[in-house]
């Protein structure tokens, strides 16, 4: 069976050709005009992958994906007109897995959402495995977390982010070596992404804490750790 695609776009020539397009590749498409409408099918029957724009009439897509990830944690491409770098960290931090601007070719289209689905299956086909540091779990499967038991309820970005650095504990990694290693080279974001993520990172961590240690280590000047010592 070919993989669903649900097309969340107001705009009906962009949706036409977007559809069109994803037909012609071999993909089943679902398209939808509105934003509850949207939320609504893709809770119910959540798709293989879902292209979302922001600017939707009943409610935006920032505000859609917000409350899709509470729900579902199947990939979600952004398609946007608003080029600000805050719309993009915000879409990022909700767990956006791509941001695709317009005006944009239609065949970038099929190409984002090919090179989507094949990250997804590939992080799904290892069998179910751990890694363990101290007290902290991660389920690279389920793209879970735990700490002390308690989960953590990271976003994709803020897993991959923890999943490089406990693969390496007490390494020092600097911004740009996270960014080649935690981010695909199809998303555009800078630095300040880093940062951002990492500040949640630290939050939710030391919120799950027993004694409320901060689980992250920053070395001013060259980057990040995660040093498992400090709270035990």
């Amino acid at each position: 069976m070919s993989p669903r695609i649900l097309v969340v776009e107001d705009e009906p020539d962009i949706a036409a050709i977007v559809v069109d397009y994803l037909r012609h590749a071999g993909y089943t498409v679902e398209h939808q005009a509105e934003g509850r409408a949207a939320l609504a099918s893709l809770i119910t029957t959540p798709p293989d992958l879902t292209l979302l724009d922001i600017m939707l009439p009943g409610m935006d897509g920032l505000e859609m994906l917000r409350q899709a990830r509470r729900h579902t944690q199947h990939p979600i491409i952004m398609l946007t007109a608003r080029v600000e770098e805050v719309d993009r960290l915000i879409g990022l931090e909700l767990g956006a897995d791509d941001y695709i601007c317009k005006p944009f070719s239609p065949r970038e289209v099929v190409a984002r959402v090919k090179a989507v689905l094949r990250r997804t299956a590939a992080a799904q086909e290892p069998p179910a495995h751990q890694t363990t540091t101290a007290a902290l779990m991660l389920d690279e499967s389920h793209w879970q977390a735990t700490l002390h038991g308690t989960p953590l309820g990271l976003t994709r970005r803020e897993f991959k982010l923890l999943q490089v650095l406990a693969r390496q504990t007490g390494r020092i990694f600097s911004r740009a070596q996270l960014l080649d290693q935690a981010y695909d080279d199809t998303l555009d974001v800078n630095e300040r992404a880093i940062d951002s993520h990492i500040k949640n990172l630290r939050k939710k961590l030391k919120a799950a804490s027993t004694d409320g240690s901060d689980w992250i280590r920053s070395v001013y000047g060259v980057g990040f750790a995660l040093d498992p010592t400090a709270p035990d």
